[in-house]
């Protein structure tokens, strides 16, 4: 009897159980976000920040003929780049290292969505407009604006292949100052071709086992065979880009000269005039945290024919040309990927409904936002000041040339930094779904951890700031740029000068100091220091539409300057949204 009843009722139980489910799945709306959510297709449109600002600074020469680029590569961003990025980042490139016979190859294989994304860079012009002849003419007052602005939109979605792009720029430059005409007919076509198949990318091979970020203790050699023409010796530890067609590396032609006075610089080609492979080998390709899409490597030249660049002993001043302007690339990657957490978090709180209304109405969330609004603007117009600045270097403008050299380190330390912290913390308004990599997020998060470490990390920064600062006058070119501005300033403008008048004396005291005591102070100095200058870049560049991001990242930056912690004001949720600044 009982055998005959537990079946009835286990299906009188299951019925109702359905029944009961599908009545509460009828009643509960299970949707993560409101039906009214929607996306970007087009982060250069969408983006009012960055749009005001190339409106603005550019010509219209270069605004005419620029955007359209601008457009293609905001709508690549937003719509297919980030399937192929995720695509590229989970089947990573692999070392083919021999033939079914057992002969070397050494070569490496991308999975098609990689080809993809760099069909999309070329196709964007980012060196296009740098490096081909006429525009490079026309254009030369803008070049660094115009190329960084369609890097700037490009790593909102690549950053792993951002790395190369960023180095063969700098190859780029090198081989225009310093290498002979005729390798600048010969090589600066294949970078500023607009046919993906035919790009050259470069590389930098700087970092030795034994030396890091103390280059002078490299120890890769150069034997020479007639000429300009040498054959190098020795290897690399952290070859990014290990692919590339063109590579810069440094070497010593004389093992007696230590430290880098005597490191000498040379180019060296993946292929021979005669089209075989040049000989470097490759050990392994390293598996990193992030930007996973390029290949790291280590590499051996194994007596590598190279060509000498430039005087002998001066390669580690020439590499320098090519660092600093990765510090740059790094720092329009940092603002980038800070920007696209940004937003990824404004776009889910405006739409997920907690507690009973829209996540951003809530106060604490709304205040996080303001934080990182201004973060994100103060970062912004620091590296564009940066940008532009390096415009008016190589168009002869001294001043401005030594801006740059105290710029430079200051901008990548502090917009990698901070790109980091506003990363994981639009990652945490997200909660959850922030963390699972169904989203963007995470990949994000794993690839913008490299930037505080990539072409120097904080501290060398720092020292890199010393040196600027003794040797060079870009901090006087600063402050006299920061005290015009300050007399602009409508808020606590006498706590900020005050502030800025004590920093000044102590900054000016560091020359007293011991070495130890110079190093860790400077640190607090500069780092206040950038700051200032990041309030008198704001109000530069506050207008009538500007101000309405501008001004919040004033107050913040402001009260973190004079140590205000107690400021209490809170922006509405209008207010966020128009100090966001992205309209869909």
């Amino acid at each position: 009897m009982l055998g005959i009843i537990y079946p009835i009722l286990f299906l009188i139980l299951a019925t109702n159980f359905k029944f009961i489910k599908m009545e509460s799945n009828n009643k509960i709306d299970n949707k993560v976000l409101t039906e009214d959510f929607k996306t970007s297709s087009n982060f250069y449109t969408s983006d009012v920040i960055f749009s005001h600002y190339f409106k603005k600074q550019i010509s219209q020469n270069g605004f005419d003929y620029f955007n359209k680029n601008l457009d293609f590569i905001g709508r690549s961003a937003a719509c297919n780049m980030d399937k192929l990025s995720i695509l590229a980042d989970k089947n990573g490139p692999e070392l083919i290292k021999r033939d079914a016979y057992g002969e070397l190859l050494d070569e490496i294989s991308f999975h098609p969505s990689y080809a993809a994304l760099m069909e999309i860079a070329v196709k964007s012009e980012m060196f296009r407009i740098k490096w081909e002849p006429t525009l490079y003419k026309t254009f030369q007052k803008e070049l660094h604006v115009l190329g960084f602005s369609a890097g700037y939109l490009y790593a909102m979605s690549e950053m792993g292949q951002y790395c190369p792009l960023c180095m063969t720029d700098g190859v780029a430059r090198l081989i225009n100052k310093f290498c002979e005409e005729k390798d600048k007919l010969r090589l600066l076509p294949k970078i500023y071709t607009e046919n993906a198949k035919e790009f050259f990318t470069g590389a930098m091979f700087l970092t030795e086992k034994s030396g890091g970020s103390d280059v002078g203790r490299n120890i890769v050699t150069a034997e020479k065979i007639e000429g300009n023409k040498y054959k190098l010796y020795g290897e690399k530890w952290f070859c990014s880009n290990a692919s590339a067609d063109l590579i810069f590396a440094l070497a010593r032609t004389d093992e007696s000269i230590k430290g880098t006075k005597g490191l000498s610089i040379f180019l060296v080609e993946k292929h021979l005039p005669e089209g075989t492979k040049n000989t470097i080998e490759m050990i392994r390709i390293k598996e990193k945290l992030g930007v996973r899409s390029m290949p790291s490597a280590e590499c051996v030249f194994q007596g590598a024919e190279a060509t000498l660049v430039g005087e002998e002993f001066n390669g580690f001043k020439i590499m320098t040309d090519m660092l600093n302007l990765s510090r740059l690339y790094n720092s329009v990657a940092a603002i980038s990927a800070g920007r696209r957490g940004l937003i990824e978090a404004y776009n889910f709180l405006k739409y997920r409904i907690t507690f009973g209304k829209r996540a951003i109405e809530h106060a604490l969330i709304r205040r996080k936002l303001h934080e990182l609004v201004s973060l994100n603007v103060a970062g912004f117009y620091l590296t564009y000041r940066v940008i532009k600045a390096l415009d008016a270097s190589d168009n002869g403008n001294k001043n401005e040339s030594k801006l740059v050299r105290f710029l430079t380190p200051m901008t990548k330390k502090w917009t990698a930094e901070n790109g980091v912290y506003m990363v994981r913390e639009s990652m945490e308004l997200m909660g959850g779904n922030g963390y699972i990599e169904d989203c963007i997020m995470p990949k994000l998060m794993r690839d913008v951890m490299v930037l505080p470490i990539w072409e120097g990390a904080g501290n060398i920064m720092i020292l890199d700031m010393l040196r600027a600062k003794f040797k060079s006058d870009g901090y006087a070119v600063m402050v006299n740029e920061i005290s015009g501005a300050l007399q602009s300033c409508e808020y606590e403008k006498d706590s900020v000068l005050d502030t800025f008048e004590k920093l000044q004396v102590k900054i000016d005291k560091l020359s007293e100091y011991g070495p130890d005591e110079m190093e860790v102070n400077a640190k607090i100095y500069f780092e206040k220091l950038t700051t200032l200058y990041q309030i008198a870049l704001l109000i530069h560049a506050t207008d009538k539409e500007s101000i309405k991001w501008t001004n919040p990242a004033i107050r913040f930056l402001t009260n973190k300057f004079i140590g205000n912690e107690e400021d209490s004001f809170l922006y509405s949720v209008k207010e966020v949204e128009e100090m966001i600044g992205w309209e869909i």
